[in-house]
Protein backbone atom coordinates (compact mmCIF):
# COMPACT_ATOMS: atom_id res chain seq x y z
CA UNK A 1 0.00 0.00 0.00
CA UNK A 2 1.36 3.75 -0.87
CA UNK A 3 2.03 5.24 2.54
CA UNK A 4 2.32 8.47 0.72
CA UNK A 5 -1.35 7.77 -0.68
CA UNK A 6 -2.69 7.60 2.63
CA UNK A 7 -1.07 10.51 4.35
CA UNK A 8 -2.24 12.48 1.51
CA UNK A 9 -5.52 11.49 2.29
CA UNK A 10 -5.40 11.75 6.03
CA UNK A 11 -4.28 14.69 6.05
CA UNK A 12 -7.32 16.12 3.54
CA UNK A 13 -10.00 14.56 5.91
CA UNK A 14 -8.82 16.10 8.78
CA UNK A 15 -8.59 19.68 7.10
CA UNK A 16 -7.42 22.55 9.97
CA UNK A 17 -6.96 20.22 12.47
CA UNK A 18 -3.76 18.70 10.99
CA UNK A 19 -2.21 15.87 12.19
CA UNK A 20 1.01 15.32 15.00
CA UNK A 21 4.12 13.38 13.86
CA UNK A 22 2.55 11.22 16.96
CA UNK A 23 -0.15 10.70 15.02
CA UNK A 24 0.79 9.99 11.55
CA UNK A 25 3.03 7.01 13.61
CA UNK A 26 0.31 5.36 15.12
CA UNK A 27 -2.25 5.58 12.47
CA UNK A 28 0.45 4.21 9.93
CA UNK A 29 2.10 2.45 12.51
CA UNK A 30 5.21 3.05 11.98
CA UNK A 31 8.16 4.11 13.56
CA UNK A 32 9.53 8.37 14.20
CA UNK A 33 12.16 7.87 11.22
CA UNK A 34 9.35 6.69 8.94
CA UNK A 35 6.86 8.85 9.67
CA UNK A 36 9.24 12.36 8.85
CA UNK A 37 10.13 10.72 5.49
CA UNK A 38 6.71 10.45 4.44
CA UNK A 39 5.96 13.68 5.34
CA UNK A 40 9.43 15.13 3.59
CA UNK A 41 8.80 12.85 0.67
CA UNK A 42 4.59 14.12 0.10
CA UNK A 43 6.09 17.75 0.92
CA UNK A 44 8.69 17.49 -1.75
CA UNK A 45 5.69 16.16 -4.32
CA UNK A 46 4.11 19.32 -3.61
CA UNK A 47 6.47 21.74 -4.48
CA UNK A 48 5.85 21.26 -8.00
CA UNK A 49 3.85 23.50 -9.97
CA UNK A 50 1.51 20.86 -11.06
CA UNK A 51 0.09 20.91 -7.44
CA UNK A 52 -1.97 23.69 -6.22
CA UNK A 53 -1.50 23.00 -2.31
CA UNK A 54 1.26 22.06 -0.30
CA UNK A 55 2.24 20.92 3.77
CA UNK A 56 2.33 23.81 6.35
CA UNK A 57 3.39 23.03 10.40
CA UNK A 58 1.35 25.14 11.65
CA UNK A 59 0.50 25.13 15.72
CA UNK A 60 2.59 21.62 16.10
CA UNK A 61 0.52 19.93 13.04
CA UNK A 62 1.05 19.35 9.46
CA UNK A 63 -1.63 20.49 7.92
CA UNK A 64 -2.44 21.22 3.60
CA UNK A 65 -2.52 24.37 2.85
CA UNK A 66 -2.95 26.54 -0.13
CA UNK A 67 0.06 28.02 -1.92
CA UNK A 68 0.38 31.69 -1.45
CA UNK A 69 1.43 32.67 -5.04
CA UNK A 70 -2.17 31.48 -5.94
CA UNK A 71 -3.66 33.84 -3.40
CA UNK A 72 -5.24 36.20 -6.12
CA UNK A 73 -7.15 33.46 -7.41
CA UNK A 74 -8.87 32.38 -4.19
CA UNK A 75 -9.02 35.68 -3.70
CA UNK A 76 -11.82 36.06 -6.60
CA UNK A 77 -13.31 32.69 -5.64
CA UNK A 78 -14.06 34.18 -1.76
CA UNK A 79 -14.46 38.12 -2.49
CA UNK A 80 -16.58 39.28 0.50
CA UNK A 81 -15.03 40.80 2.86
CA UNK A 82 -17.78 40.59 5.77
CA UNK A 83 -16.73 36.85 6.04
CA UNK A 84 -12.83 37.16 4.72
CA UNK A 85 -11.68 40.15 7.10
CA UNK A 86 -12.09 40.88 10.80
CA UNK A 87 -13.45 44.61 12.14
CA UNK A 88 -11.46 46.39 14.49
CA UNK A 89 -13.85 45.37 17.18
CA UNK A 90 -13.00 42.32 16.31
CA UNK A 91 -9.24 42.06 15.91
CA UNK A 92 -9.11 44.13 19.90
CA UNK A 93 -11.09 41.30 21.30
CA UNK A 94 -9.27 38.39 19.41
CA UNK A 95 -5.93 40.67 20.69
CA UNK A 96 -7.33 40.56 24.10
CA UNK A 97 -7.87 36.73 24.43
CA UNK A 98 -4.45 36.06 22.66
CA UNK A 99 -2.05 37.90 25.30
CA UNK A 100 -4.50 36.78 28.52
CA UNK A 101 -5.93 33.67 27.75
CA UNK A 102 -7.70 31.92 29.26
CA UNK A 103 -9.91 34.88 29.91
CA UNK A 104 -13.35 35.44 30.87
CA UNK A 105 -15.56 37.93 29.38
CA UNK A 106 -15.85 40.43 32.10
CA UNK A 107 -11.94 40.17 31.62
CA UNK A 108 -12.50 41.01 28.12
CA UNK A 109 -15.48 44.00 28.78
CA UNK A 110 -13.07 45.73 31.27
CA UNK A 111 -10.33 45.97 28.84
CA UNK A 112 -12.37 47.02 26.25
CA UNK A 113 -14.35 49.23 27.60
CA UNK A 114 -17.52 47.79 26.32
CA UNK A 115 -19.53 44.25 26.32
CA UNK A 116 -18.12 42.06 24.29
CA UNK A 117 -20.77 38.89 24.08
CA UNK A 118 -21.57 39.37 20.75
CA UNK A 119 -18.19 39.89 19.60
CA UNK A 120 -16.92 36.61 21.26
CA UNK A 121 -19.78 34.58 19.81
CA UNK A 122 -18.59 35.68 15.73
CA UNK A 123 -14.80 34.66 16.78
CA UNK A 124 -16.10 31.31 18.59
CA UNK A 125 -18.33 31.19 15.19
CA UNK A 126 -15.35 31.81 13.27
CA UNK A 127 -13.49 29.06 14.67
CA UNK A 128 -10.66 31.93 16.25
CA UNK A 129 -11.98 31.38 19.71
CA UNK A 130 -13.17 28.69 21.87
CA UNK A 131 -14.21 28.10 25.40
CA UNK A 132 -11.91 26.26 27.56
CA UNK A 133 -13.24 25.52 30.80
CA UNK A 134 -14.64 27.84 33.73
CA UNK A 135 -13.64 29.83 36.46
CA UNK A 136 -13.36 29.82 40.03
CA UNK A 137 -14.33 33.03 40.19
CA UNK A 138 -18.10 33.27 41.67
CA UNK A 139 -20.97 32.18 39.06
CA UNK A 140 -18.11 30.00 37.55
CA UNK A 141 -18.20 31.81 34.45
CA UNK A 142 -16.90 30.57 30.85
CA UNK A 143 -12.93 30.76 30.33
CA UNK A 144 -12.16 31.70 26.87
CA UNK A 145 -8.69 30.69 24.46
CA UNK A 146 -7.98 31.29 21.23
CA UNK A 147 -7.34 27.95 18.63
CA UNK A 148 -5.59 26.57 16.32
CA UNK A 149 -7.38 28.54 13.56
CA UNK A 150 -6.28 32.03 15.25
CA UNK A 151 -2.84 31.03 14.12
CA UNK A 152 -3.40 29.62 11.20
CA UNK A 153 -5.15 32.58 10.29
CA UNK A 154 -1.95 35.04 11.34
CA UNK A 155 0.16 32.61 9.43
CA UNK A 156 1.70 31.78 13.23
CA UNK A 157 3.60 28.69 14.20
CA UNK A 158 2.60 28.78 18.05
CA UNK A 159 1.73 32.06 20.38
CA UNK A 160 5.26 32.63 20.90
CA UNK A 161 5.13 34.31 17.38
CA UNK A 162 2.80 36.69 18.83
CA UNK A 163 4.96 40.45 18.75
CA UNK A 164 6.05 41.30 22.16
CA UNK A 165 5.40 44.48 23.61
CA UNK A 166 6.44 46.80 26.71
CA UNK A 167 4.99 46.13 29.97
CA UNK A 168 2.19 48.90 30.88
CA UNK A 169 3.37 51.49 33.59
CA UNK A 170 0.43 51.37 36.30
CA UNK A 171 -0.44 55.12 35.99
CA UNK A 172 -2.06 55.13 32.41
CA UNK A 173 -5.64 55.60 32.00
CA UNK A 174 -7.39 53.32 30.68
CA UNK A 175 -7.53 54.41 26.74
CA UNK A 176 -3.48 54.84 26.73
CA UNK A 177 -3.66 51.07 28.72
CA UNK A 178 -5.61 49.47 25.82
CA UNK A 179 -3.41 51.64 22.93
CA UNK A 180 -0.21 50.77 24.82
CA UNK A 181 -0.82 46.90 25.53
CA UNK A 182 -2.51 46.55 22.45
CA UNK A 183 -2.29 48.00 19.78
CA UNK A 184 1.28 45.98 18.36
CA UNK A 185 -0.82 42.99 18.05
CA UNK A 186 -3.28 44.45 15.75
CA UNK A 187 -0.56 44.98 13.23
CA UNK A 188 -0.71 41.11 13.11
CA UNK A 189 -3.54 41.51 10.81
CA UNK A 190 -2.07 44.53 8.34
CA UNK A 191 1.11 42.49 8.58
CA UNK A 192 0.91 38.60 8.01
CA UNK A 193 4.25 37.01 8.00
CA UNK A 194 5.22 33.50 5.97
CA UNK A 195 5.55 30.76 8.58
CA UNK A 196 8.75 29.46 8.64
CA UNK A 197 8.81 25.24 8.07
CA UNK A 198 9.54 23.36 10.41
CA UNK A 199 13.19 21.52 10.00
CA UNK A 200 11.60 18.03 10.90
CA UNK A 201 14.69 15.75 9.57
Amino acid sequence: MNLEGVLEGLLFVVGDEGLTINQIEEILEIDNDQAKQLVIALKERYESDSYGIRINFLGDRFKLTTKKEHKDFYQKLIETPESNTLSQAALETLAIIAYNEPVTRLMVDEIRGVSSREMIKKLVAKGLVKESGRSDLPGRPILYKTTSEFLDYFGLASKDDLPKFEKIVENEDDTDLYHSKYTENLEIHDDIKETEELDII
